[in-house]
C-alpha cells in the first residue's frame, strides 16, 4: 500500500524514482480505506532530506499511511526555506484535538545544550505529554530520544568523550520481542552524536526494556511495556551519504572531525560508502508499524486516550 504525503512534498520525486508507492492527497480523497495516521515532529535542521529518508522507511509497507509534518512554533529553521515550513507543516495547536496511530520524533543538532535551555523544550514537553493520551505509539529517534528519557523518567545524558560518528555493530538482546522480528542476531546502524544515556540508568526502571546494543555504541533500542514507547539511540533512516554531508561540512568549515567509522572503503574519503543498514531500516520501520501501530491500536482512534488496546505485546 501506499504512503500518502502533501501534494508537491520534494520527497514525492524521489520515492517515485526509488520505486516505492506514494500517493498524493488528490489521489487519497478517492479511496475507501482508513489508513494509519503518523505524526512526524521534524526537529533535524535538514528538513527536506528528513522528511524523505523517514517517507522512504515509513512507506515501505503493506500498510496504507498518511504522514503529517509539524515543527516547534516560533523556531526558525536556517536549513529549510520558509516556503516550505509554510506549505508542508503544521503548529501542534494544529493537530492537539486529534488522534494519531503513531508519532515519530527526530533527533536534533543541540546536544551541546541543556534540555531546558533548548528554545523549543517547553514545547516539546507539551507535545511528549500529549502523545500518552492521543498517540497509541510514539518513536523517538538519537536527541528525540534521549529527551523523552529525560522527561518521562529523568534519565540523564552524558557527553561522550569523543563524537560516535560512523556505523556501529549492534546484537538483538531480545529476538523474542516484536520489534526485532526477522533480524539477523547482528545488524549496522548508523550514529552521529556526542552524548549518550547509559545502560545503568535505563536499567534502573522497571518500565523500560533493552531491546537491541552495540559494545561500542552502547545502547540502541528500548521500549516501554506494550511498546507505547520506543527509543532508538542511532539513524537507520539515513542515506548511504548523509554521513559523508556531514564529514565533509565540518572539513571544509575547519571542524575537528575524525572520518566516520566502518563507512568508506578502506577508510577513503573519496570512495563512495557502502550501505551495511539499509535492510535492517526498513525491517525496523515495518516492524514498528504492523507490531507496535496497527496490531494494537483499538478500531475506534478516540479510545488512545481511555487506554485501549486490541492485545498486549
Amino acid at each position: 500500500m501506499p504512503i500518502k504525503i502533501p501534494n508537491q512534498l520534494p520527497a514525492t520525486a524521489t520515492l517515485t524514482r526509488e520505486n516505492i508507492f506514494v500517493m498524493t492527497e488528490t489521489r487519497a480523497v478517492t479511496q475507501d480505506i482508513r489508513p494509519l495516521h503518523i505524526l512526524l515532529l521534524n526537529l533535524m535542521p535538514t528538513k527536506i532530506e528528513t522528511e524523505t529518508q523517514l517517507a522512504r522507511v515509513l512507506g515501505n509497507s503493506p500498510l496504507q499511511i498518511e504522514l503529517e509534518l509539524i515543527a516547534p512554533t516560533g523556531h526558525v529553521p536556517k536549513n529549510t526555506p520558509p516556503e516550505h515550513m509554510l506549505a508542508f507543516y503544521k503548529s501542534f495547536d494544529d493537530v492537539r484535538d486529534r488522534y494519531f496511530d503513531g508519532l515519530v520524533i527526530t533527533g536534533a543538532p543541540v546536544e551541546h545544550l541543556p534540555f531546558e535551555q533548548v528554545d523549543y523544550w517547553p514545547e516539546l514537553c507539551q507535545i511528549m505529554e500529549w502523545s500518552k493520551t492521543h498517540v497509541h505509539s510514539t518513536l523517538h529517534i538519537c536527541w528525540g530520544a534521549q529527551a523523552a528519557l529525560y522527561y518521562h523518567y529523568g534519565i540523564e545524558k552524558h557527553q561522550l568523550p569523543g563524537k560516535l560518528f560512523g556505523v556501529f555493530h549492534h546484537t538483538v538482546e531480545d529476538p523474542n520481542y516484536i520489534l526485532f522480528r526477522g533480524f539477523d542476531d547482528q545488524f549496522w546502524v548508523p550514529h552521529s552524536r556526542n552524548t549518550t544515556v547509559t545502560r545503568e540508568d535505563i536499567e534502573a526502571v522497571p518500565e523500560l526494556k533493552i531491546l537491541a546494543a552495540s559494545e561500542e555504541a552502547g545502547v540502541y533500542a528500548v521500549k516501554t511495556d506494550g511498546g507505547r514507547q520506543v527509543y532508538l539511540m542511532g539513524h537507520a533512516e539515513y542515506d548511504r551519504d548523509t554521513l559523508k554531508k556531514e564529514y565533509l561540512r565540518d572539513v571544509a568549515a575547519g571542524v575537528p572531525i575524525e572520518r566516520p567509522k566502518n563507512y568508506f572503503p578502506d577508510d577513503d574519503p573519496t570512495r563512495e560508502p557502502v550501505v551495511t543498514w539499509r535492510s535492517c531500516a526498513h525491517l525496523l520501520y515495518g516492524n514498528w508499524l504492523n507490531y507496535c501501530v496497527y496490531q494494537t491500536v483499538p478500531y475506534d482512534i478516540r479510545d488512545i486516550e481511555k487506554g485501549v488496546r486490541t492485545e498486549t505485546l
